[in-house]
């Protein structure tokens, strides 16, 4: 049962990688201008922040200390007219900031959208769906996050410590050196718990990520766990996953207690220094005017404390820069991803397509060793109408899937109307075959949207003509809204049948060349396949068809059925004429259909039906 759940929980790297970190700077280029305001309006508020101290120290040392009224007036008026100078440069950085940040993360989230619509149909075969989710989403968020907000911490930190370093050695440069040789020493022990806090908390959402999917699995599978007495191991295994993640969760919460303790010691030993030698130093100001004030120490003290958030901000930044570096390489990984079927050069769009489909010497293979057509040949003129039938795994899917370009052949020729189809758009092909599934799948809107999908610039008329073609239209018009009735996310609102027959619809809109129909009727009931069937029979009319068959009813019809098994046509023929062969076919039928079959005539009269 151990496993891991999700795909949130892969390990991050360690390490920063400079190669990535560049890229992930290019995304931003584009808008340098808003980059350029951006730092200078946090250096104007870094400097603001640090010149608000050393005000600080003018008002103590120059006004009250002095008690010269005038003095502490002008310098009153100036800390006022910088507050509000700070507020309108603060409030800039941040829009700017929140803007680029948006603007990143749109730009990025277009590419990838862009991209996924590029790829070849073999990529989403062998790649999860919540792994392609998550680097859209969360990782691109992530990424945006680095560029906006963590630049923006990295430069104001780097600049608060620049600008109040520069005002120290204004006020007093042998105190400064001292602040200077503790700043390495903060900077240092920030960084050593910050990777060390981050690694535990790695760890825990790992195995957070684990428990939710230990509890996930044992509620949705209570049944099984109930009847195989599986409580016991059950228990003992997320018992040991339970407690690694407690003693992860320990150890990172004693290492976060003993962060800022550390940073602040280190601090205090600084602070200790000014505030010995600064005390030394002000009794000499007050015996032959030099050293420093008490104005002077109060703002070193202060400068000091100023520079310790900065360099935890730093290493916290740096923590989370791992984290974005590796969604980066996911992201990466995604925008690098090479489609396996592309338009060859000189490829072209007919503009028409009659039908015609010959499958020459076809050998095709998902891996290599493992051939799932051999040799495959089939010619099917325009408008014949194809079943095919076999076993699980016998190829035909892959049949579908290599006539609609998903995949192109491993050997041999697929041709279209006698042209080698490598030699059209893949836009030329598909734009002219149609699909029916056997889940049809809707998208969130209403029906007259989802029928429209296919056509965008068609005519209410058009749809409901294609409804009435595809016998759609009776159940549409009985519901409240009739064709604007919500179909709801998938088509969730609307029944299995109704939502088949919306199907249909489109493809009727689609006007198609060439019709799939995988196994279009198998999820629906006996009675909701009639209407299915008539539409799919109104469908096929002048259409070359490949009907993938599960049900008797959706096959008897064909002009030809074949018989796939491991890859071959074992067997071709009519319906009648493969009955009476008593071959693979005739075995097929009598296992597969003779449940179905005896529910429609009964068991005394299953014999006689099964040679009409």
């Amino acid at each position: 049962m151990a496993q891991s759940y999700g795909f949130e929980e892969e390990e991050f790297t360690t390490k920063v990688n400079g190669r990535v970190v560049l890229r992930i700077m290019r995304q931003v280029t584009p808008y340098w201008r808003w980059i350029l305001g951006f730092i200078v309006m946090i250096a104007l508020t870094s400097v603001s922040d640090s010149y608000f101290t050393y005000l600080s120290k003018q008002l103590i040392d120059e006004g009250i200390v002095a008690r010269d009224t005038a003095r502490l007036t002008q310098l009153l008026i100036r800390y006022g007219g910088l507050s509000v100078f700070q507020a309108i440069t603060v409030f800039c950085f941040v829009y700017l900031a929140g803007v680029l940040g948006e603007r990143v993360q749109y730009d990025m989230r277009k590419q990838l959208f862009n991209h996924l619509q590029a790829l070849s149909f073999s990529y989403f075969d062998k790649t999860p769906v919540g792994w392609i989710m998550s680097r859209v989403t969360s990782d691109s968020g992530r990424i945006a996050d680095l560029v906006t907000w963590g630049f923006l911490d990295v430069t104001w930190a780097t600049l608060n410590i620049i600008t109040s370093l520069t005002f120290m050695i204004i006020i007093n440069w042998r105190l400064a050196l001292i602040v200077a040789g503790v700043i390495p020493l903060m900077i240092v022990v920030s960084f050593y718990f910050r990777q060390r806090i981050l690694v535990q908390y790695r760890d825990v959402r790992k195995l957070n990520s684990m428990i939710t999917g230990a509890y996930n699995e044992s509620i949705a599978g209570v049944r099984v766990v109930k009847a195989l007495v599986r409580e016991k191991k059950n228990l003992e295994e997320f018992s040991d996953t339970s407690r690694a993640m407690y003693h992860a969760a320990y150890r990172a919460a004693w290492l976060s207690a003993l962060f800022l303790p550390a940073v602040q010691i280190v601090g205090a030993l600084g602070i200790g220094a000014v505030v010995w030698y600064g005390g030394l130093q002000a009794q000499a100001a007050n015996v032959g005017g030099l050293g420093i004030t008490v104005g002077g120490i109060q703002a070193f003290l202060s400068y000091l404390t100023f520079i310790m958030w900065p360099i935890q901000d730093l290493a916290r930044v740096y923590a989370e820069m791992q984290r974005s570096v590796a969604s980066a390489e996911r992201v990466f990984s995604l925008i690098d991803a090479k489609p396996d079927v592309v338009d060859r050069e000189g490829a072209f769009d007919p503009g028409y397509v009659r039908g015609e489909v010959s499958f020459e010497g076809v050998t095709f293979r998902y891996e290599e060793g493992k051939d799932v057509l051999t040799d495959f040949n089939l010619h099917v003129d325009p408008g014949e109408h194809i079943a095919i039938v076999g076993p699980t795994g016998g190829g035909k899917t892959t049949i579908v899937n290599l006539l609609c370009r998903f995949y192109e052949p491993t050997e041999g020729v697929i041709r279209i109307d006698g042209r080698d189809y490598t030699t059209l758009t893949q836009h030329a092909i598909q734009s002219r075959i149609g699909v029916v599934l056997q889940t049809p799948h809707l998208f969130s809107g209403t029906i007259r949207d989802n029928i429209r999908y296919g056509k965008l610039d068609a005519t209410d008329a058009e749809v409901e003509e294609a409804a009435k073609i595809a016998h759609a239209h009776d159940f549409i018009v009985g519901m409240e809204k009739g064709y604007d009735e919500d179909v709801g996310e998938g088509g969730n609102l609307l029944s299995v049948g109704q939502k088949q027959l919306v199907s249909i619809a489109r493809a009727v809109l689609a006007d198609p060349s060439i019709l799939i129909l995988d196994e279009a009727t198998s999820s629906v009931d006996t009675l909701t396949e009639v209407s299915v069937q008539r539409g799919m029979e109104a469908l096929m009319a002048g259409r070359t068809s490949f009907v993938i068959a599960h049900r008797l009813s959706t096959i008897k019809r064909a002009d030809r059925i074949l018989v796939l098994k491991a890859g071959r046509i074992v067997e071709v023929g009519t319906h009648s004429e493969l009955i009476r062969a008593r071959g693979h076919y005739y075995d097929l039928y009598t296992r597969q259909f003779r449940r179905e079959r005896e529910q429609v005539y009964g068991v005394g009269e299953f014999a006689a039906a099964a040679t009409a």
